[in-house]
Protein backbone atom coordinates (compact mmCIF):
# COMPACT_ATOMS: atom_id res chain seq x y z
CA UNK A 1 0.00 0.00 0.00
CA UNK A 2 1.25 3.47 -1.05
CA UNK A 3 2.42 5.50 1.97
CA UNK A 4 0.12 8.61 2.81
CA UNK A 5 2.32 11.23 1.18
CA UNK A 6 2.55 8.97 -2.22
CA UNK A 7 -1.32 8.32 -1.69
CA UNK A 8 -1.91 12.09 -1.67
CA UNK A 9 0.95 12.57 -4.78
CA UNK A 10 -1.15 9.88 -7.13
CA UNK A 11 -4.59 11.30 -6.04
CA UNK A 12 -4.10 14.75 -7.17
CA UNK A 13 -2.15 13.37 -10.73
CA UNK A 14 -5.46 11.13 -10.79
CA UNK A 15 -7.51 14.28 -10.39
CA UNK A 16 -5.26 16.09 -12.60
CA UNK A 17 -5.49 14.14 -15.28
CA UNK A 18 -9.29 13.36 -15.06
CA UNK A 19 -9.82 17.55 -15.39
CA UNK A 20 -7.52 17.49 -18.01
CA UNK A 21 -9.24 14.93 -20.02
CA UNK A 22 -12.23 16.14 -19.40
CA UNK A 23 -11.64 19.81 -20.60
CA UNK A 24 -9.75 18.67 -23.29
CA UNK A 25 -12.51 16.45 -24.82
CA UNK A 26 -15.22 19.09 -24.42
CA UNK A 27 -13.36 21.46 -26.35
CA UNK A 28 -12.90 19.19 -28.86
CA UNK A 29 -16.05 18.02 -29.46
CA UNK A 30 -16.38 21.72 -29.78
CA UNK A 31 -13.95 22.57 -32.35
CA UNK A 32 -13.91 19.23 -34.00
CA UNK A 33 -17.61 19.20 -34.94
CA UNK A 34 -17.72 22.47 -37.14
CA UNK A 35 -13.79 20.84 -38.76
CA UNK A 36 -15.77 17.19 -39.22
CA UNK A 37 -18.85 18.82 -40.62
CA UNK A 38 -16.58 20.76 -43.53
CA UNK A 39 -14.59 17.63 -44.24
CA UNK A 40 -17.15 15.26 -44.66
CA UNK A 41 -19.75 17.91 -46.62
CA UNK A 42 -16.44 19.99 -48.68
CA UNK A 43 -15.27 19.11 -52.53
CA UNK A 44 -12.41 21.92 -51.98
CA UNK A 45 -8.78 20.96 -52.80
CA UNK A 46 -8.17 22.65 -49.50
CA UNK A 47 -10.18 19.18 -47.64
CA UNK A 48 -6.57 16.90 -48.61
CA UNK A 49 -4.49 19.44 -46.84
CA UNK A 50 -6.55 20.42 -43.92
CA UNK A 51 -7.11 16.39 -42.98
CA UNK A 52 -3.37 15.85 -43.13
CA UNK A 53 -3.17 19.07 -40.57
CA UNK A 54 -5.83 17.04 -38.31
CA UNK A 55 -4.36 13.74 -38.71
CA UNK A 56 -0.82 14.67 -37.85
CA UNK A 57 -0.69 13.57 -34.25
CA UNK A 58 -1.42 9.90 -35.39
CA UNK A 59 1.80 9.59 -37.45
CA UNK A 60 4.61 12.35 -35.78
CA UNK A 61 6.27 11.20 -32.47
CA UNK A 62 4.67 12.85 -29.16
CA UNK A 63 7.77 14.78 -28.34
CA UNK A 64 8.17 16.33 -31.79
CA UNK A 65 4.84 17.87 -31.15
CA UNK A 66 5.27 19.05 -27.79
CA UNK A 67 8.70 20.53 -29.11
CA UNK A 68 6.85 23.02 -31.40
CA UNK A 69 4.12 23.87 -29.42
CA UNK A 70 6.73 24.81 -26.67
CA UNK A 71 8.55 26.99 -29.11
CA UNK A 72 4.99 28.20 -30.33
CA UNK A 73 3.91 28.88 -26.53
CA UNK A 74 7.18 30.24 -25.48
CA UNK A 75 8.52 33.82 -24.92
CA UNK A 76 9.43 34.36 -28.77
CA UNK A 77 6.25 32.13 -30.32
CA UNK A 78 3.81 34.23 -32.15
CA UNK A 79 0.96 32.37 -29.74
CA UNK A 80 3.42 33.70 -26.98
CA UNK A 81 3.38 37.17 -27.67
CA UNK A 82 -0.34 37.13 -28.42
CA UNK A 83 -0.85 35.50 -24.48
CA UNK A 84 1.66 38.12 -23.00
CA UNK A 85 0.14 40.90 -24.96
CA UNK A 86 -3.42 39.96 -23.81
CA UNK A 87 -2.02 39.35 -20.12
CA UNK A 88 -2.79 36.08 -19.80
CA UNK A 89 1.19 34.93 -19.71
CA UNK A 90 2.75 32.08 -21.30
CA UNK A 91 1.36 28.92 -21.63
CA UNK A 92 3.92 26.62 -21.30
CA UNK A 93 4.13 24.71 -17.99
CA UNK A 94 0.59 25.88 -16.89
CA UNK A 95 -2.44 23.39 -17.11
CA UNK A 96 -3.87 25.60 -19.76
CA UNK A 97 -0.67 24.63 -21.09
CA UNK A 98 -1.31 21.09 -20.98
CA UNK A 99 -4.75 21.67 -22.54
CA UNK A 100 -3.52 23.47 -25.48
CA UNK A 101 -1.25 20.34 -26.16
CA UNK A 102 -3.99 18.23 -25.76
CA UNK A 103 -6.64 19.74 -27.86
CA UNK A 104 -4.11 19.17 -30.78
CA UNK A 105 -2.89 16.17 -29.90
CA UNK A 106 -6.06 14.22 -29.51
CA UNK A 107 -7.98 15.53 -32.41
CA UNK A 108 -8.01 13.21 -34.75
CA UNK A 109 -9.24 10.80 -32.31
CA UNK A 110 -12.40 13.19 -32.10
CA UNK A 111 -12.68 14.65 -35.65
CA UNK A 112 -12.26 11.59 -37.62
CA UNK A 113 -14.73 9.68 -35.82
CA UNK A 114 -17.36 12.49 -36.33
CA UNK A 115 -16.01 12.93 -39.55
CA UNK A 116 -16.73 9.57 -40.57
CA UNK A 117 -20.00 9.54 -39.33
CA UNK A 118 -21.53 12.33 -40.87
CA UNK A 119 -20.08 11.08 -44.08
CA UNK A 120 -22.60 8.01 -43.34
CA UNK A 121 -25.63 10.00 -43.36
CA UNK A 122 -25.15 10.58 -47.05
CA UNK A 123 -27.62 13.25 -49.06
CA UNK A 124 -30.83 11.57 -48.69
CA UNK A 125 -32.05 12.61 -45.00
CA UNK A 126 -30.61 16.36 -45.80
CA UNK A 127 -32.47 16.41 -48.71
CA UNK A 128 -35.58 16.01 -47.49
CA UNK A 129 -34.98 18.00 -44.81
CA UNK A 130 -34.64 20.94 -47.43
CA UNK A 131 -37.81 19.90 -49.16
CA UNK A 132 -39.12 20.76 -45.72
CA UNK A 133 -37.99 24.08 -45.81
CA UNK A 134 -35.70 23.06 -43.14
CA UNK A 135 -32.28 25.87 -43.06
CA UNK A 136 -29.31 24.65 -43.38
CA UNK A 137 -28.43 25.15 -39.55
CA UNK A 138 -31.96 23.80 -38.60
CA UNK A 139 -31.11 20.66 -40.63
CA UNK A 140 -27.47 20.11 -39.01
CA UNK A 141 -29.19 20.18 -35.68
CA UNK A 142 -32.10 18.56 -35.60
CA UNK A 143 -31.48 15.66 -38.79
CA UNK A 144 -27.59 15.36 -38.48
CA UNK A 145 -26.06 15.64 -35.05
CA UNK A 146 -28.75 12.98 -33.83
CA UNK A 147 -28.22 10.86 -37.24
CA UNK A 148 -24.26 11.14 -36.25
CA UNK A 149 -24.61 10.37 -32.21
CA UNK A 150 -22.60 7.15 -32.31
CA UNK A 151 -19.86 8.65 -33.63
CA UNK A 152 -19.94 11.40 -31.32
CA UNK A 153 -19.90 9.01 -28.58
CA UNK A 154 -16.83 7.14 -30.28
CA UNK A 155 -15.17 10.21 -30.25
CA UNK A 156 -16.35 11.66 -27.14
CA UNK A 157 -14.21 8.15 -25.68
CA UNK A 158 -11.62 7.69 -27.53
CA UNK A 159 -10.76 12.06 -27.33
CA UNK A 160 -10.95 11.23 -23.03
CA UNK A 161 -8.95 8.18 -23.28
CA UNK A 162 -6.24 8.94 -25.55
CA UNK A 163 -5.76 12.28 -23.20
CA UNK A 164 -5.81 10.11 -19.86
CA UNK A 165 -2.92 8.31 -21.92
CA UNK A 166 -0.27 11.32 -22.26
CA UNK A 167 3.04 11.19 -21.33
CA UNK A 168 6.02 13.00 -24.16
CA UNK A 169 3.42 16.17 -25.26
CA UNK A 170 2.56 16.89 -21.52
CA UNK A 171 5.98 16.00 -20.15
CA UNK A 172 7.34 18.65 -23.28
CA UNK A 173 4.83 21.51 -22.35
CA UNK A 174 4.14 20.77 -18.74
CA UNK A 175 6.94 19.24 -17.50
CA UNK A 176 6.40 17.68 -13.61
CA UNK A 177 5.14 20.38 -11.54
CA UNK A 178 3.17 18.60 -8.47
CA UNK A 179 -0.77 19.76 -8.31
CA UNK A 180 -0.52 21.38 -11.64
CA UNK A 181 1.25 19.33 -14.38
CA UNK A 182 1.77 16.34 -13.16
CA UNK A 183 -0.82 14.07 -14.81
CA UNK A 184 -0.73 10.02 -13.81
CA UNK A 185 1.61 9.28 -16.84
CA UNK A 186 4.46 11.50 -15.52
CA UNK A 187 3.57 9.87 -11.86
CA UNK A 188 4.40 6.74 -12.97
CA UNK A 189 7.49 7.13 -14.73
CA UNK A 190 8.27 9.28 -11.70
CA UNK A 191 7.92 6.29 -9.49
CA UNK A 192 9.91 3.64 -12.01
CA UNK A 193 12.63 6.15 -11.63
CA UNK A 194 12.69 6.46 -7.61
CA UNK A 195 12.53 2.50 -8.15
CA UNK A 196 9.06 3.00 -6.05
CA UNK A 197 7.98 -0.27 -8.22
CA UNK A 198 5.05 -0.88 -5.90
CA UNK A 199 3.52 2.68 -6.34
CA UNK A 200 3.65 2.33 -10.16
CA UNK A 201 1.71 -0.94 -9.84
CA UNK A 202 -0.78 1.18 -8.10
CA UNK A 203 -1.44 3.54 -10.74
CA UNK A 204 -0.48 1.45 -13.99
CA UNK A 205 -3.08 -1.19 -13.02
CA UNK A 206 -5.60 0.94 -12.70
CA UNK A 207 -5.14 2.77 -16.46
CA UNK A 208 -4.86 -1.16 -17.55
CA UNK A 209 -8.20 -1.77 -16.18
CA UNK A 210 -9.52 1.88 -17.48
CA UNK A 211 -7.86 1.20 -20.58
CA UNK A 212 -9.86 -1.97 -20.70
CA UNK A 213 -12.87 -0.39 -19.69
CA UNK A 214 -12.90 1.87 -22.33
CA UNK A 215 -11.83 -1.03 -25.62
CA UNK A 216 -14.83 -2.57 -23.91
CA UNK A 217 -17.39 0.30 -24.25
CA UNK A 218 -15.68 1.38 -27.58
CA UNK A 219 -16.71 -2.43 -28.99
CA UNK A 220 -19.83 -2.79 -27.49
CA UNK A 221 -21.27 0.74 -29.07
CA UNK A 222 -19.51 -0.78 -32.56
CA UNK A 223 -21.16 -3.91 -31.99
CA UNK A 224 -24.68 -2.64 -31.10
CA UNK A 225 -24.47 -0.36 -33.90
CA UNK A 226 -23.84 -2.95 -36.39
CA UNK A 227 -26.64 -4.76 -35.18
Amino acid sequence: MPSLPNLTADLGAVWLTFRLATVTTVLLLLIGTPIAWWLARTRSWWKGPVGAVVALPIVLPPTVIGFYLLLLMGPDGAVGRFTEWAGIGLLPFTFWGLVVASVFYSMPFVVQPIQNAFEAIGERPLEAAATLRAAPLDAFFSVALPLARPGFLTATILGFAHTVGEFGVVLMIGGNIPDKTRVVSVQIYDHVEALEYAQAHWLAGGMVVFAFLVLLALYTLTGRKAR
